[in-house]
């Protein structure tokens, strides 16, 4: 592919985007979204969060699932629903999850030095 083709296909994509993105803004007083729809977006961030987190907490190293005690990342994923459940404080959550996490690596980690 030459170069000119590279900067247009950049600039057809640039494009593509700003107009799918700002169709809202430039039409948004016109369209009315029901208040059923409304309703379902609200909870469209948490599941795209969940679709995104979710498969990362059973993957083991080789990209394998890892459904055991050995792997850190479902334990702290584990930990970290178990303190929202009982704080309900997403940030709390976070903080303490990535601390379950680091920990659980650094344990590991020199769990294995002999």
């Amino acid at each position: 592919m030459a170069d000119w083709q590279i900067w247009i296909v950049i600039l057809v994509l640039c494009v593509a985007t700003a107009c799918t993105r700002s169709a809202f803004w430039l039409v948004g007083h016109r369209v009315t979204i029901p208040p059923r729809v409304q309703e379902m977006l609200r909870y469209a961030p948490a599941c795209a969060l969940a679709a995104i987190v979710g498969p990362d907490l059973v993957l083991g190293p080789q990209g394998g699932m890892e459904l055991s005690l050995a792997n850190p990342k479902l334990l702290a994923g584990a930990a970290a629903l178990g303190y929202y459940l009982w704080r309900r404080s997403m940030l709390q959550t976070i903080v303490f999850g990535m601390l379950v996490f680091t920990l659980l690596r650094i344990s590991h980690v020199f769990g294995n030095v002999s």
